[in-house]
């Protein structure tokens, strides 16, 4: 591991809180993150590896690999090698779960285009997938130590652990405010954690802040899929890029459902139940309507903020070092993006 950088000595003269800012400052490091990954094409087997490079394409929004960087902040343009390819790590293990989401939601867009699973086939796309995660672990496995292997194979568990736990739970309206949040931990917030845990820890910094870091990661990473859970029934498909109004189509109970079940009067909510078990057609304008009526979107939004409001605690005590500005960033683009989505009346 790198020796400590100096806490407030790489602190960026740049507005921190501004979304353009942070993402300009790793603009060499997401253009080396991208190289890396075409890289790594001709490890794959001659016939996958155009469906690999369909996969490790430039359009999405990187936000792990993010993560890694700026936890990991040493000053404008030093990019470190070993952030690279963990960053790349993290990337491959969520690009796999993506690639395996998109089927079992049988989602037909993703960034913007046909997911894996529409181009080459449910069975062949959940082969990529698992092609794609075990890259990302043989990646891991040529660091000079076992703990980042160790790490991003614990999460990777973690994380599909999640998925299983949400596809058994798929089609029941028996899910508690406390087994989503459950699920959530797993199967988004794992990846959030261990992406601010690496980059904090292979630049050094001591172990309050790397265990800071991951805190922050992790609430991070709530809010984000509460985020894009609000987004399935409050986005705009042609602006956010992929299929909504999948999750009430596969039965995915997610706090928006879970809310609206709650809110609804006992007709009406065994209407909605009916749907998330597959008895009826959803009725997604029925059901949108509804949550804009019921207060749905505000509740939602406050879960996301909260979420917010710890990881920003997590770093209170850490304001001079580096990376902590332009983290907390991150949580400012947050929270304009929910803005963005609230429904004008």
């Amino acid at each position: 591991m790198s020796s400590a950088p100096s806490p407030a000595s790489t602190v960026p003269a740049t507005k921190p809180h501004a979304f353009a800012g942070v993402f300009t400052l790793l603009t060499p490091h997401l253009a080396e993150l991208d190289r890396f990954l075409h890289g790594q094409l001709a490890s794959f087997e001659p016939e996958i590896r155009a469906m690999a490079d369909y996969c490790i394409d430039t359009s999405g929004k990187r936000i792990r690999p993010a993560l890694v960087f700026l936890s990991g902040w040493r000053g404008p343009g030093i990019v470190e090698p070993d952030l690279v390819r963990v960053a790349a790590v993290v990337e491959l293990v969520h690009l796999a779960t993506l690639v395996h989401d998109d089927i079992m939601d049988e989602a037909d867009v993703r960034r913007s285009r046909r997911t894996a699973a529409r181009e080459y086939g449910p069975t062949a796309a959940v082969l990529l997938g698992d092609a794609l995660f075990a890259h990302a672990l043989h990646l891991a496995t040529q660091f000079p130590t076992t703990e980042i292997c160790a790490a991003v194979s614990d999460s990777t568990r973690k994380v599909c652990a999640g998925e299983i736990v949400q596809t058994l739970r798929r089609g029941s309206t028996n899910v508690t405010r406390a087994d989503y949040q459950r699920i959530v931990d797993l199967k988004t917030a794992e990846l959030f954690r261990v992406s601010c845990f690496l980059g904090a820890r292979l630049a050094g910094f001591e172990a309050g802040y790397v265990d800071a870091a991951s805190r922050f990661g992790r609430h991070l990473g709530i809010a984000y899929q509460i985020y894009d859970d609000l987004v399935d029934f409050f986005g705009d498909e042609t602006r956010i890029g992929k299929t909504l109004g999948t999750d009430l189509a596969s039965g995915k109970l997610t706090l928006p459902l879970l809310a609206l079940l709650d809110r609804l009067p006992p007709g009406d909510r065994a209407g909605l139940t009916a749907e998330i078990k597959g008895e009826r057609p959803a009725q997604l304008a029925l059901r949108l309507r509804q949550m804009r009526e019921l207060g749905v979107f505000a509740l939602v939004a406050d879960a996301v903020q909260a979420e917010i409001a710890a990881a920003t605690a997590a770093l209170q005590e850490w304001p001079t070092h580096s990376p902590t500005p332009l983290l907390l960033g991150l949580c400012d683009v947050l929270r304009t993006q929910v803005a963005g989505l609230r429904p004008r009346d």
